[in-house]
C-alpha cells in the first residue's frame, strides 16, 4: 500500500482498491488509462505517452472537446525537461507528480468527479435555458400568428396545430362555447377542429352539453387544466379523483388508443371561458406514429411544463379567438350596413334595383382578373383580401348619394313629370271642349240668325273647319307625347314645338295663354334622354353626395380609401368625368375600374323602363369607342374582355 510511482501501479490500485469503484476503467493500453469520471473521461498518460507527441495527439484532439481531461504523470524534473507546461494550451491538463500517495490520487479523481459534475449541471442549465428561450420564441412566434389571422375556421386549426406541436401531442380537437346565457352550463360546446396526425378521423360538427359528465363540460365549468396521465387507467382505484369514464367505442372503432389528455380552457379578454383546447397522447419523439397497439409504449403523460405551455398558448389563443368573432361581428355589421344602405337607395330607385350589387361584382372580378395580368402597366399588380373587401363595399355604395338627390328628378322617366303630363294634357282636352263649344255656339248663333233650314246649309263648311281644328289638336297631342319619351327627339322637332307653343287658347277669365309653357318646351326640346341640364346636373351631384356621405363614417385604416374610390367612378382619363374633372394620374385604379363595371351594367341593363337594353357586343363596342377617345383605361378594358369578366353576372337571353 506504499506509494504510487508509474502508470502501472496507478492501475492496479484503480483495480484492486475499493475507494476506487466508483472510477471504472473504460480502456488501456501501454503508457495510458481511460477511466470514467461521471458522464466525462479521464486519462491517465506516462511519461512515454507523452514525451511521443504522436501517440498523445488522438487524447489531445478529445481533450479539446472539453469533455475529456488528461493528468500527466511524472515527476517535477520530467514536467520541467519536457515543457508539459506548454500542453495546457491544448485543453484540461493537469500534472500529478510522483510518487502518487493513494490519498491524493482520491482527492484528485473527486475533484474531477466534483467538476464534471458541475459542468453537467451547467450543460443542463444551457440546455434548459435554451430550451426556454426556445419555447418562449415560439410562443412570441405564435402569438404574433393567432394575432395576426381572422378567419375563425383557420385561426381554431393553427390555436390546436401550434398547441400540439410545443407538448408533443399526437392528437387534438378545439370546442368553442355558443350562446349567450348568463349561466354558462345552459350553453353549448361545439366541437370545430380535430387533428391527428396517425389515423385519419371522419370530421363531423357537433354539440356537447357544459356539464361535469365530459372531460370538456367540466374544464369549462371548473375554468380549469385537467391533466390525465392514461384514461385506460381511470378505473384503477385512486387514479380517478374527477369521476370521470372512458369510453373506448371510438378507440376501437378507429383503432386507436386515446391515453394521455390535457384539457385546458380558453379565456377572453373578459376572463370568461370561450373554448377549449383538448391535446391527446403527448409522443417521447413528435416523428413517432401511433398506428399500432404496440405503437402507444410511446405515449407518456403531459407532464408541468406541456401545462405550462398550453395555458399560456390558451390565453393568447383565447383573446385571438375574441378578436376573431369581433372581428366577424363587425364584419357582418358592416355588411348588414352595407346592404342596408343599397337598399335604401335602391327603394328611391326601383328601376336600377341590381344595378349596385352588379357594378360591385364586376368591380372585384376585373380587380381579381388584373392580378393575374402578367403584361402590360397592371403587371404586379395585386390586391388583398381587404383590399378586395373594400372594393366590393365602394361598388355596392358608389350611388350611395342618391339619396341626396330629389326623388322626382332621380326616377324620371320621361322628359316631363308625371304630373307636369297630366297638366299638358288637361291643358289640351280643355282646349279640345273650348273648340266643342266654340263650334256648338257657332251653330246655335246661325240657327238663330238664319233659322234652321238656311243654316244646315251651312253646317258643312263649319263642320270641315271644326274637324280640322280638332284634328290638330289630336295631332299637337300626339306629337307632344312622342317628344316626351327620352329618345332623340325626330327632324324638324324643335320647330314643330315651338309652332305648338305659338298658339293660344282663352282661359275661363278670358286670359290669352300658350299650348305649351316655355318651361313644357324646354322639357320636350330635351336631345336625348329625359334630364334638362338642371336635372343632369342634380343627378350628377349624386358623386359628391356619396364622397361626402361616405367620408363621414369611420372606416377605419383597413377601409379608409371607400369614399375616394366611390367618389371617382365618374371621373374620365381625359378630365372630361365629373364631379372634380380629375385625370388619370389623380383617378384611383380601383375607380378606373367601377367606371368601365358601371357603364357595361347601365347599357346591359334590362329593368330600364326609359330604354332598351343593348346587346353585350354593343355594349362593348359603346366602351371601347369611349376608350378610344381617352375616356376609360384601354388597358383595363382589354383585361375586361380577354378575361370575359362580363359574364361574371347574369344576363336575360338577348
Amino acid at each position: 500500500m506504499g506509494a504510487l510511482t508509474s502508470i502501472e501501479d496507478v492501475r492496479a490500485a484503480l483495480e484492486t482498491d475499493p475507494r476506487f469503484s466508483l472510477y471504472p476503467i473504460r480502456s488501456q493500453g501501454e503508457g495510458w488509462i481511460e477511466i470514467d469520471v461521471a458522464l466525462d473521461t479521464l486519462v491517465f498518460a506516462s511519461v512515454a505517452l507523452w514525451t511521443d507527441r504522436a501517440r498523445l495527439e488522438p487524447y489531445l484532439v478529445r481533450v479539446r472537446k472539453a469533455r475529456t481531461a488528461l493528468l500527466l504523470l511524472g515527476t517535477d524534473e520530467e514536467f520541467a525537461q519536457h515543457r508539459a507546461v506548454d500542453l495546457r494550451a491544448e485543453g484540461t491538463l493537469s500534472l500529478v507528480a510522483l510518487p502518487l500517495g493513494r490519498d491524493r490520487l482520491e482527492v484528485t479523481l473527486r475533484n474531477y468527479r466534483d467538476i464534471a459534475a458541475l459542468r453537467l449541471d451547467a450543460a443542463e442549465d444551457e440546455q434548459a435555458a435554451a430550451r426556454s428561450r426556445f419555447e418562449l420564441d415560439e410562443i412570441g412566434a405564435i402569438g404574433r400568428a393567432l394575432s395576426s389571422e381572422r378567419n375563425i375556421e383557420k385561426l381554431l386549426g393553427l390555436i390546436l396545430e401550434k398547441a400540439r406541436y410545443v407538448t408533443q401531442a399526437d392528437a387534438g380537437s378545439v370546442y368553442i362555447v355558443e350562446g349567450e346565457q348568463e349561466d354558462v352550463k345552459q350553453r353549448k360546446l361545439r366541437f370545430k377542429v380535430a387533428q391527428n396526425d396517425s389515423v385519419t378521423v371522419p370530421f363531423k360538427e357537433f354539440e356537447v352539453a357544459i356539464d361535469g359528465r365530459s372531460i370538456v363540460g367540466a374544464a369549462v365549468i371548473s375554468r380549469e387544466v385537467i391533466n390525465i396521465p392514461d384514461l385506460y387507467q381511470l378505473e384503477t382505484p385512486g387514479q380517478n379523483p374527477w369521476g370521470f369514464k372512458h369510453d373506448r367505442t371510438f378507440d376501437r372503432k378507429i383503432g386507436y388508443q386515446t391515453r394521455s389528455m390535457l384539457t385546458v380552457p380558453m379565456m377572453d379578454a373578459r376572463d370568461e371561458v370561450i373554448g377549449v383546447v383538448q391535446l391527446i397522447n403527448r409522443k417521447r419523439r413528435p416523428e413517432l406514429r401511433l398506428d399500432t397497439p404496440d405503437a402507444f409504449t410511446a405515449v407518456i403523460p403531459f407532464d408541468g411544463r406541456s401545462r405550462d405551455l398550453v395555458t399560456t398558448l390558451a390565453s393568447q389563443a383565447g383573446v385571438a379567438l375574441e378578436n376573431a368573432l369581433l372581428y366577424d361581428e363587425i364584419q357582418t355589421l358592416f355588411e348588414g350596413f352595407v346592404h342596408a344602405s343599397v337598399t335604401a337607395i335602391e327603394s328611391r330607385d326601383p328601376t336600377t334595383s341590381g344595378h349596385s350589387q352588379r357594378v360591385a361584382e364586376l368591380t372585384v372580378g376585373l380587380a381579381k382578373a388584373t392580378t393575374q395580368v402578367d403584361v402590360g402597366v397592371y403587371r404586379g399588380v395585386s390586391f388583398t383580401r381587404d383590399q378586395i373587401k373594400q372594393i366590393e363595399y365602394a361598388g355596392l355604395l358608389h350611388d350611395f348619394g342618391k339619396v341626396g338627390v330629389r326623388e322626382n328628378v332621380l326616377v324620371k322617366a320621361k322628359k316631363l313629370y308625371e304630373h307636369d303630363r297630366e297638366l299638358v294634357l288637361a291643358r289640351f282636352e280643355y282646349i279640345r271642349k273650348a273648340l266643342e263649344a266654340e263650334w256648338y255656339q257657332r251653330r246655335f248663333d246661325l240657327v238663330l240668325e238664319r233659322g234652321r233650314a238656311e243654316a244646315e246649309l251651312a253646317f258643312g263648311p263649319l263642320a270641315a273647319e271644326h274637324a280640322l281644328r280638332m284634328k290638330e289638336i289630336d295631332d299637337a297631342i300626339a306629337f307632344v307625347l312622342k317628344a316626351n319619351e327620352p329618345t332623340v327627339l325626330e327632324q324638324g322637332g324643335f320647330e314643330r314645338l315651338k309652332e305648338i307653343a305659338a298658339r293660344n287658347y282663352h282661359s275661363l277669365g278670358g286670359e290669352q295663354l300658350p299650348y305649351l309653357r316655355e318651361a313644357e318646351v324646354t322639357a320636350l326640346s330635351i336631345p336625348r334622354g329625359s334630364l334638362t341640364n338642371e336635372e343632369r346636373l342634380e343627378i350628377e351631384s349624386h358623386v359628391e353626395h356619396t364622397y361626402n356621405f361616405l367620408q363621414a363614417i369611420p372606416w377605419g385604416r383597413m377601409f379608409k380609401d371607400i369614399p375616394l374610390i366611390a367618389g371617382s367612378h365618374h371621373e374620365k382619363l381625359n378630365g372630361t368625368g365629373y364631379p372634380r374633372r380629375l385625370h388619370a394620374e389623380e383617378i384611383p385604379v380601383q375607380s378606373k375600374m367601377m367606371s368601365i363595371s358601371d357603364i357595361f351594367d347601365a347599357l346591359t341593363a334590362h329593368d330600364r323602363p326609359y330604354k332598351k337594353a343593348v346587346p353585350t357586343e354593343k355594349a362593348l363596342d359603346i366602351i371601347a369607342s369611349e376608350v378610344a377617345r381617352g375616356a376609360l383605361d384601354p388597358e383595363l378594358f382589354r383585361i375586361f374582355v380577354d378575361a370575359k369578366v362580363f359574364t361574371i353576372v347574369a344576363r336575360p337571353p338577348q
